[in-house]
């Protein structure tokens, strides 16, 4: 949680830029998702995947203490964003710690108030690695507008309908909005997810235009 003085707000789905600068004069420049609601504190929280062998996760995770200073430039982004001002089903769809952004619209949408039907789909290794798992699950316990659903790859918990494996076009089919009720999609998470989500979506229907995506490189930093 970083709080910035000067920050002028964000809308649920941007992303900052955080620069580290070494005693050397080095810098790393690391751009990471807003995984907070817009609020009052000007408080602005990242969620940050620790990589073993990353220049910049291992520092932030690790290291960062309190009253430390890191430099950030943001909010970025003006397509894969949610406004609160939107009614229709939302449709998200996350890839691992793809699941910040989309985490961030589900909390602006309880902040507001918003009746908006939200349904997530979310695809992960094993339950152990689901982020937020507690919050999500209160959420969806507290307002039936709100929907998860979980796709795992490597080990599914015991008794789970569906083997694990990757999401599929039968997956898309049962567990998202029909294209009917025309939902704005947002997909976040690895290329190749992102790019057989969206492909899946299109083939149930979904107007490509309404398809947003946002797609993350291997050290964790946008593309």
């Amino acid at each position: 949680m970083l709080e910035v003085p000067d920050w002028p707000g964000h809308v649920a789905g941007q992303h900052v830029d955080v620069r580290l600068t070494a005693s050397d004069g080095y810098s790393a420049v690391r751009s990471y998702s807003i995984a907070s609601a817009p609020n009052a504190e000007r408080r602005v929280e990242l969620t940050v995947e620790g990589l073993p062998d990353g220049e910049v996760s291992p520092y932030l995770t690790q290291e960062l203490a309190v009253s430390d200073h890191v430099e950030l430039r943001g909010p970025i982004g003006g397509w894969f964003v949610w406004r609160t001002q939107q009614t229709e089903p939302i449709q998200l769809i996350a890839g691992g710690s793809g699941i910040v952004p989309l985490m961030a619209m589900i909390r602006s949408r309880a902040a507001a108030g918003s009746s908006a039907p939200f349904r997530l789909l979310y695809s992960v290794r094993e339950p152990g690695a689901v982020f937020y798992l507690d919050e999500l699950q209160a959420l969806s316990d507290q307002d039936s507008s709100v929907t998860v659903s979980y796709a795992y790859t490597r080990a599914a918990p015991k008794g789970w309908p569906r083997p694990p494996g990757r999401i599929d076009a039968a997956l898309i089919a049962n567990t998202t909005w029909p294209s009917k009720l025309v939902p704005t999609c947002y997909v976040c998470g690895p290329t190749p997810f992102v790019e057989n989500a969206a492909g899946f979506l299109s083939a149930c229907g979904n107007d490509p235009d309404k398809i947003r995506t946002e797609r993350f490189g291997p050290t964790g930093g946008k593309k």
